[in-house]
């Protein structure tokens, strides 16, 4: 299963969860089980709110990228400024 380590206001509404272990192939899959789980998570997992890291590499418009059975996922929410 790949670890999911999600930060900032996204662990807070994961109820506290740091890391979650998701058995997924690609992000979409992931961003859906993560939605089912953490329904609170749900409305914050559109893929311009966040980047997404998968083994040290950060993706964009990656709906389709490939997790691997072992692979480490940051969720890393967006920083918005002015």
């Amino acid at each position: 299963m790949a670890s999911v380590v999600l930060s900032g206001s996204l662990q807070q509404l994961a109820g506290g969860d740091a890391l979650v272990e998701i058995e997924a192939r690609n992000v979409k899959q992931l961003l859906r089980m993560l939605s089912e789980r953490y329904p609170a998570l749900a409305p914050h997992l559109e893929q311009d709110s966040f980047a997404i890291a998968i083994d040290g590499e950060i993706f964009q418009d990656v709906w389709f990228a490939p997790i691997g059975p072992n692979s480490e996922v940051h969720l890393i929410p967006a920083i918005r400024g002015g």
